[in-house]
């Protein structure tokens, strides 16, 4: 039974892993391959024009690569900043109302990002935000906070209350005994948060588009968007970037993936 439910994962894995395949096949073909009949499922011969006239010489795919790769360093570090002591204090201090604020964080949650674009719009329009990282920084933070403090929560309350209480006995405060003993055993919690943040902020596209109204601010995302001209969308280029585009989410799940396992599940069933 073991060896069937193994080979048919094997088999669902390698499903889904075709689009990946296809995408990567795309990139390494000429433009005329691109729409034979019958399709050729192996790239003969393989050029990586695509890669090297587009991806790393176009100068709109380059900026929007750069720009990405800020917003989404610059998410990650807002929420750490604000989802761990948060968390912290939702876990370990006596504060009322802790169910309510993790019912809202769990709404908040389910409120699809289009429906947010033109309201944070009109109000970094006003304060100035709009076009800038800033702006788009505080836009994916506001959606990533809230999961973040309803995943990091249940370390902090599987950290001894005996051990906090040495600390304060030892002479740490409240503030150091969280930097000091609470936030190095909630490691795997913390990898799992910023690399979910990392990849979402890496990733989005209605903020990129709705909140960088100039080209110069706009992510990846939205420049592969625009990826097309007069003679219609050239799709191995289209998917060269989208190979790079998906490299770093790939990366973080190689080499983060036990962390990333054993943050979801771990926090999942602590209480």
């Amino acid at each position: 039974m073991g060896l069937r439910w193994s080979v048919a994962a094997t088999a669902v894995t390698l499903i889904y892993l075709i689009p990946v395949y296809w995408m990567l096949a795309t990139s390494l073909k000429p433009l005329d391959q691109i729409f034979a009949s019958p399709p050729r499922l192996v790239p003969i011969p393989a050029t990586v024009a695509s890669y090297t006239e587009v991806v790393f010489a176009d100068p709109d795919v380059v900026r929007g690569l750069l720009n990405s790769a800020i917003i989404a360093v610059g998410t990650t570090v807002l929420t750490l900043l604000v989802a761990v002591p948060a968390a912290f204090a939702l876990a370990r201090l006596r504060i009322r109302f802790v169910a309510p604020v993790l019912m809202l964080f769990l709404v908040v949650q389910m409120i699809p990002s289009i429906n947010l674009a033109l309201p944070m719009f009109v109000i970094f329009n006003r304060a100035g935000l709009v076009d800038s990282f800033a702006g788009l920084i505080i836009a994916n933070g506001a959606l990533a906070v809230p999961l973040a403090v309803v995943i990091l929560r249940p370390y902090f309350l599987t950290v001894p209350g005996e051990v906090l209480d040495a600390a304060r006995v030892d002479g740490c405060t409240t503030f150091g005994a969280f930097l000091r003993i609470a936030t190095p055993m909630s490691v795997p919690g913390l990898v799992t948060v910023a690399v979910i943040t990392f990849l979402q902020a890496w990733g989005e596209f209605v903020f990129g588009l709705a909140l960088a109204t100039d080209e110069a601010m706009q992510p990846i995302s939205v420049v592969l968007a625009g990826l097309n001209n007069a003679f219609g969308t050239r799709w191995n280029d289209v998917m060269a970037v989208s190979v790079v585009v998906a490299l770093p989410v790939v990366l973080a799940f190689v080499f983060l993936q036990r962390f990333i396992v054993a943050g979801l599940t771990e926090g999942a069933t602590k209480s």
